[in-house]
């Protein structure tokens, strides 16, 4: 291990990142991340697993309940080495997303006893937020939760639940008060999976990926101390949540490794045939992309240590992530015209499921094309990103 230097303080942590991505990350786990495939729970446990034995199992989380302790700066590196070297990235909607929420709102209880199974990825989540008709205005929500003794009774619907399928337990908005304004009615719930009356339906989507569902919820019966902060403050957990991780380290990095596999795909089908016009129209392409993706690394570093100073604007965040969003677009682009109509016919054609040995990088590029065609919508759309943008820029 090297020590620090005069230029870079974080030479040390940089080595060390380095050493335990390429020692303990499986090679058939990174051969499972580069081929591109549908990361699921497994993976994702594999890794975690790895993560909370090094005690690295919370980049994001105070080192009093379990987390590393690192600066923003050392998240991004953290990020950044880890792509490089194919580890999968961490399941987020517990370690991002309600983990934090609970450590700030939630009681002793609560924390002592989903924290630890968070970190170790024993427990799994999804997050039970979109409704029909309350999407990009959450605050229309109308699943109901009403007090029933030492339960709340739940009844409604979800949509767009990632990882439903998978999960189990689901941090949930429930409107439990329709006095006043609508938002003050809102209480956030941590619901268990496993409990009568919840049915979980697969949407299905173009990419023949299974990650989204509906979620059905009857009579569905949550202990009243499964309650998040006071009654009517789920807006509130909301809102601490979206700033916690307006800024996400992990976003660049991801696409960069991306890009260069596009770049690998591009060289060896030149290697394949001579160069051709059309080869150089996609080398163009890739360049353009390229340094987007140089661009996007220094607004984020910019994005980073202005948040660690305290004057990080939403509108930067947002910028970054409208811009992230649809240069990943960009670079699958080019990874499905790499590909060609030949790859995407049998992706049509089949059910989406590869039963043969190895994997086709190009036919999983193109589930991955289809899969970003969400990325524009998903985490906010990029509409509303740019409403953020222009009330920051001119006033609301």
């Amino acid at each position: 291990m090297t020590s620090p230097t005069s230029t870079d303080p974080y030479a040390a942590f940089r080595e060390e990142l380095r050493q335990f991505a390429t020692e303990q990350c499986p090679e058939e786990l990174k051969q499972f991340v580069r081929s591109n495939r549908k990361i699921t729970r497994n993976e994702y446990r594999i890794w975690q697993e790895k993560l909370f034995a090094r005690g690295w199992a919370a980049p994001n989380w105070p080192v009093e309940h379990g987390g590393t302790g690192w600066d923003l700066q050392q998240r991004y590196l953290f990020e950044e080495i880890t792509a490089q070297a194919d580890c999968p990235p961490q399941y987020h909607h517990g370690l991002g997303h309600i983990g934090p929420v609970i450590l700030h709102f939630g009681t002793e209880a609560q924390k002592a006893r989903f924290l630890p199974r968070i970190l170790d990825g024993s427990e799994w989540w999804c997050q039970g937020y979109s409704e029909p008709g309350a999407g990009s205005d959450l605050a229309s929500l109308k699943t109901s939760a009403r007090l029933d003794g030492d339960h709340y009774v739940l009844n409604g619907q979800k949509i767009w639940t990632s990882h439903a399928q998978e999960a189990d337990m689901m941090y949930t908005l429930v409107r439990t008060s329709n006095e006043g304004r609508k938002q003050a009615g809102i209480s956030l719930l941590l619901v268990p999976m496993n409990t009568p009356g919840i049915e979980v339906r697969p949407i299905p989507t173009i990419d023949h990926w299974h990650h989204v569902n509906e979620v059905f919820l009857n009579e569905v019966r949550v202990p009243r101390e499964n309650l998040v902060g006071a009654e009517g403050e789920g807006w509130k957990c909301a809102k601490f949540l979206l700033d916690r991780e307006r800024l996400s380290p992990a976003t660049v990095p991801r696409l960069a490794r991306l890009a260069e596999q596009v770049g690998e795909l591009l060289m060896a089908r030149r290697r394949a045939s001579a160069a051709s016009p059309s080869f150089h129209v996609l080398l163009e392409r890739l360049y353009l992309a390229q340094a987007g993706v140089k661009g996007a690394r220094e607004m984020l570093l910019s994005a980073i240590q202005e948040e660690m100073q305290g004057t990080l604007a939403a509108s930067k965040s947002s910028a970054l992530k409208l811009f992230c969003s649809e240069l990943s677009q960009q670079i699958i682009g080019i990874a499905l015209d790499i590909a060609g109509p030949a790859h995407t016919a049998r992706l049509v054609a089949s059910s989406g499921v590869d039963t043969q040995q190895g994997v086709d990088l190009q036919r999983e590029l193109v589930h991955t094309y289809l899969f970003y065609r969400s990325r524009t919508i998903a985490g906010g759309t990029s509409e509303v990103q740019k409403n953020v943008i222009a009330r920051d820029l001119f006033g609301a």
